[in-house]
């Protein structure tokens, strides 16, 4: 099968003059079916311009959308054992591993950079969810705590954006070790006297709310976001009853104190730099770069 598709069908697009049309050219609003061309979304930074409706936002693009100029330092993936259970279930592991990597062009889920925002220099860790949902491993905990160590060092705030299905249920406890681990370094950091602010994505789910997703100084969240330890359907068929509608969104907990505000993605660049003045008692109006950030390499 791969011969005819790799070899046969390609032949026969190129005499017939056929050119191969990308799958996701036009990409559809989950809330009203409304089709977007991609262009436009990525221009509107992933969010449906009609229905308001954010969109997961590719880890590289925000960072590039949150440091001023798109200017910024990215901080190198630690490098961990790969595959330390030899963990298989419909297909390895290791395979899994490969697959993200070639579709994301990344290492594992971690990003972080160090640049300024409206000259404030801070370290931003994100998400990337498409490489493996996000998920909590060695790699992604060993990324996090270097981040914070950075931050620490740089006597600077630390701004994180999760975006994640919880811990990597392949790494075993390995992976929920990762939750304490995390947990000391946020300690670490607000004992150096540093903000430490969380930007809740969709989703935001399992151990990594159960760790540093919910341990910052202040909390933000993006609009309609999924906020949960354990999924709606879950706790619905434990305790047998139908949970309130809007159940575990952010303008759910925003309401019921989990969460302090709901910013549109547009704004938070804005948001953060206001509220980290606060923080840091600097002037409102200073703007002056603290940093020199190289320019991000894709």
């Amino acid at each position: 099968m791969n011969w005819i598709t790799n070899y046969v069908r390609p032949r026969i697009n190129s005499m017939l003059g056929r050119r191969e049309v990308p799958e996701n050219l036009w990409i559809k609003c989950p809330e009203t079916g409304e089709m977007v061309f991609h262009k436009d979304l990525e221009e509107n930074k992933w969010v449906i311009p009609a229905s308001g409706y954010h969109m997961k936002m590719p880890g590289k693009a925000r960072l590039i959308d949150l440091f001023d100029g798109g200017q910024y330092e990215a901080l190198q993936q630690p490098k961990v054992a790969q595959d330390p259970l030899k963990f298989r279930d419909s297909k390895k592991y290791a395979d899994r591993l490969k697959e993200s990597r070639l579709k994301t062009e990344q290492e594992d889920t971690i990003l972080a950079g160090v640049g300024t925002v409206q000259g404030l220099k801070l370290v931003a860790v994100v998400h990337e969810f498409n490489f493996m949902g996000g998920s909590l491993g060695i790699a992604a905990g060993e990324a996090i705590v270097k981040a914070f160590e950075r931050a620490i060092k740089e006597k600077c705030p630390l701004v994180m954006f999760p975006a994640s299905g919880g811990a990597r249920m392949q790494e075993g406890i390995l992976s929920l070790m990762q939750l304490p681990r995390t947990t000391v370094a946020v300690d670490m950091l607000k004992e150096a006297g540093q903000p430490y602010i969380v930007v809740l994505t969709n989703p935001t789910t399992g151990g990594v709310t159960a760790s540093y997703a919910m341990l910052g100084d202040l909390h933000i969240a993006e609009p309609g976001a999924e906020i949960c330890f354990a999924g709606k359907r879950v706790i619905e068929q434990t305790i047998r009853e139908k949970l309130p509608e809007g159940f575990q969104t952010s303008e759910y907990l925003l309401e019921h104190g989990m969460v302090d505000m709901v910013v549109k993605r547009h704004d938070i660049p804005d948001t953060l730099a206001r509220v980290l003045k606060i923080m840091t008692k600097r002037p409102a109006n200073d703007t002056a770069p603290v940093v020199t950030a190289a320019k991000a390499t894709a």
